[in-house]
């Protein structure tokens, strides 16, 4: 049932928002310093079950994310969390009210510069007795009345309609009431954290709210900041699924809670440009932000930006391989592949596309190439030393149900999309 590597569990219980001077931890205490009265939690263990991970939190049984496809699963009853939305219940029940998690999330995915099987992410809410709902709404005044002299625009495209109701189990006036505490928090989160950053030659920070989609939240939103010309998005949030506060049985409570990627936000901030630098060990990345303040500080005074210390040339392989006729198209798990390159090859392996080709074969219909670039971030592969045995991929492909040999006396050939 697991198809979780060994690879991949090494990397549980790293931390690596929780180093000093790590990029991740710096974007981490920033949020944090914004939201005085959120209590900072611990971060509870990653393995779940998926009654946690996707039941609780009102996923529907044909949900893509249960798919072993997207998830890591370790057997039938535990997986990886893929999102820190996984531990609201047991947050909740625990009688925490305003709170901020940052934790290690997991997803299978593809392999390039954006993607990687492990990210982080930054969960925050705020649920209060439905009898002192009063307290959203003071609160929402002072926060409107400070950004009232800041210079930040806010353009809202939201609405609530039919397809971004309020909850039938809310009253249309609290509902109300809590979603203009979270947006006003949410904006004074946003001016905080990016004000000594994009306030250049007084221009305002751009804020933009359009309407989403999210199992555990309603009315929901995305919300978005004009970064170098174009629209970042920054997070999701949205008004707390009631089912969820029942659940962890506090059924009185109303509340909002709102979600982030770190490295989503920190390599724009930093001008990282691969994600699995955050993993670099070696000490010209993490000595570039030893002297980097919290993005809100009075002493901060710029950003650091990433300066690339090494450059490597790109290196193309191609592989090519076939299906058979019991498989289709829409079966073949590309992820399941990437899972073994990953594996194979680890961080060396740069980036993979999959090019699909149909063949006019009886027994093996349908054919894939695969172009992949062997090189490293943070170190020079010109030396064979320094290269991985790429002849271990082909040797671990057999072992996958889904890939085969092609047919006898059938000439392969290398394909290259490029």
């Amino acid at each position: 049932m697991s198809n979780t590597p060994g690879s991949l569990l090494a990397r549980i219980g790293q931390d690596l928002y929780q180093q000093p001077c790590h990029p991740l931890a710096v974007l981490k205490h920033s949020i944090a310093a914004q939201l005085p009265g959120f209590e900072l939690l611990s971060c509870p263990d990653p393995v779940v079950t998926p009654f946690q991970n996707f039941d609780q939190l009102g996923f529907p049984a044909d949900h893509p994310g249960r798919r072993k496809g997207d998830s890591y699963y370790l057997n039938a009853d535990f997986m990886l969390r893929t999102h820190t939305s996984a531990h609201e219940v047991e947050i909740f029940a625990r009688g925490k009210e305003h709170w901020l998690l940052a934790a290690d999330v997991y997803r299978r995915d593809e392999i390039d510069s954006s993607h990687f099987p492990v990210f982080h992410q930054m969960e925050g809410a705020s649920v209060l007795p439905r009898t002192q709902i009063d307290q959203f709404s003071r609160k929402t005044s002072e926060l409107a009345y400070r950004l009232s002299h800041q210079n930040i625009q806010i353009e809202d495209l939201t609405s609530v309609d039919a397809g971004n109701p309020y909850q039938a189990d809310h009253r249309a006036e609290e509902a109300k009431i809590v979603t203009e505490n979270l947006k006003t928090t949410i904006n004074s989160l946003i001016y905080g954290l990016f004000r000594n950053i994009l306030q250049i030659h007084s221009s305002p920070i751009k804020v933009r709210w359009i309407p989403a989609y999210f199992p555990f939240t309603s009315p929901s939103y995305e919300v978005e900041v004009l970064f170098q010309d174009k629209w970042l998005e920054i997070l999701g949030c949205g008004v707390v699924q009631q089912r969820t506060l029942i659940e962890a049985k506090v059924p009185e409570k109303i509340g909002w809670a709102f979600g982030l990627g770190l490295e989503r936000i920190a390599m724009v901030l930093f001008s990282i440009p691969d994600i699995r630098l955050f993993w670099s060990t070696d000490r010209r990345f993490r000595d570039q932000f030893t002297n980097q303040a919290v993005l809100s500080s009075p002493q901060q005074t710029g950003v650091v930006k990433f300066q690339p210390f090494s450059k490597n040339p790109a290196c193309y392989k191609d592989l090519s391989f076939w299906i058979p006729a019991t498989s289709s198209e829409d079966s073949f798990e590309a992820n399941d592949l990437f899972e073994i390159i990953r594996d194979v090859g680890g961080s060396w392996v740069e980036e993979v596309k999959l090019v699909r080709k149909k063949l006019i074969l009886p027994l093996f219909p349908l054919s894939l190439a695969l172009t992949f670039n062997p090189s490293k971030t943070d170190r020079r592969i010109h030396s064979p030393k320094n290269r991985p045995s790429e002849s271990l991929l082909p040797d671990r492909l057999p072992v996958h149900r889904k890939v085969c040999s092609p047919p006898p006396n059938y000439l392969l050939l290398p394909v290259n999309p490029y």
